[in-house]
């Protein structure tokens, strides 16, 4: 990456934040809009990427935490931090319809923390959190190790810190996202670099049974920590291979400009060309277009024959009232 121009690093970095925040939100069953997230990452950046999509709180809130986790990772964590990060992920102190103790730790009022799956009746705990009465004593000890500076491999510190951290659970809710973004800290800061290339969470909800699994085994037997810094390990080197991937997008969308740069594209086919490097949802069709770049049918289907005609899309196989078109190879454009 350092062979490439800062604004491929930068969109990069964008796509791997973006990533990071959707994945880490679906490990807890929560979908966010891809393009309101990567808006709101860029806007923060402080990177032109075009017209930018609206981000509701939500989204805004979980961004918010992330881009300081990573981005501010040499500045210190504290509690007060912590209870910032909360409150961006819960800006209306709910979670779901239950109201929540926010920006402060549980206080246990509805009865200890557990993680319970099954029905009513039929319920089984597979963890109870550290009382409440402990959690000061417990988070003190915690950010005072994180902080510390001894001889433990920043890495490492990463994965002991994500176990820690969600076995303490000081939060009523959102103890799996703070996890995730301090052990994204700990980890910007093994490689002193607020720039990301890979993304942790991306392949923890590849590995989310096994993610689960390896935290209540971890949890169930006491001090033998080794089994999960394995797996963390493991699932961090499988990390770096997805990472290729994603580089390969990036380089993908700069050689596609840089081939197509004397093309006289309109600001429409520019956004759904861009859409289409960034890996658009579904099929493109003349009714998507439309719908995308807010214009008519007629005109959608006018910017796409121009484009076919110029080389640049193709028509999928297949027709009728279910037409559709994808980019063209590379070679067969190089003009």
């Amino acid at each position: 990456m350092e062979n490439l121009g800062f604004s491929l690093r930068a969109e990069a970095t964008l796509q791997t934040l973006t990533t990071e925040i959707i994945k880490s939100s679906e490990i807890e069953g929560e979908t966010l809009d891809r393009d309101s997230v990567r808006s709101s990452i860029a806007r923060r950046l402080g990177m032109d990427i075009g017209a930018l999509a609206p981000a509701d709180r939500n989204v805004e809130g979980v961004v918010e935490m992330t881009l300081d986790a990573t981005q501010n990772y040499s500045a210190p964590l504290t509690a007060e931090r912590l209870f910032g990060w909360h409150a961006a992920l819960f800006p209306t102190g709910y979670s779901g319809m239950h109201k929540i103790a926010v920006a402060r730790w549980r206080d246990d009022s509805r009865g200890p923390m557990q993680v319970v799956s099954g029905p009513i009746g039929q319920e089984r705990v597979h963890f109870e959190a550290p009382a409440a009465a402990r959690l000061d004593q417990e988070m003190s000890a915690f950010l005072q190790w994180f902080e510390a500076e001894d001889a433990t491999d920043p890495v490492l510190r990463a994965g002991l810190a994500h176990l820690w951290f969600v076995t303490i659970h000081p939060f009523d809710d959102g103890n799996g996202r703070i996890a995730r973004a301090i052990a994204d800290m700990a980890l910007a800061r093994s490689e002193k670099s607020p720039q990301r290339f890979y993304s942790m969470s991306a392949q923890i909800r590849i590995e989310r049974n096994i993610y689960y699994d390896k935290l209540e085994k971890t949890q169930e037997t006491g001090l033998d920590i080794t089994p999960w810094l394995e797996w963390f390990l493991a699932c961090l080197d499988r990390a770096f291979d997805q990472t290729e991937k994603n580089l390969g997008s990036v380089l993908r969308k700069a050689r596609f400009w840089e081939i197509h740069a004397h093309k006289p594209f309109n600001d429409r086919q520019r956004l759904m060309l861009n859409k289409l490097l960034d890996g658009l949802e579904g099929k493109l069709t003349s009714s998507k277009w439309a719908k995308i770049a807010k214009c008519s049918q007629d005109t959608a289907l006018r910017d796409i024959l121009d484009l076919i005609e110029q080389g640049t899309l193709t028509k999928d196989p297949g027709g009728g009232r279910s037409t559709s078109y994808s980019l063209a190879e590379p070679d067969a454009t190089r003009t």
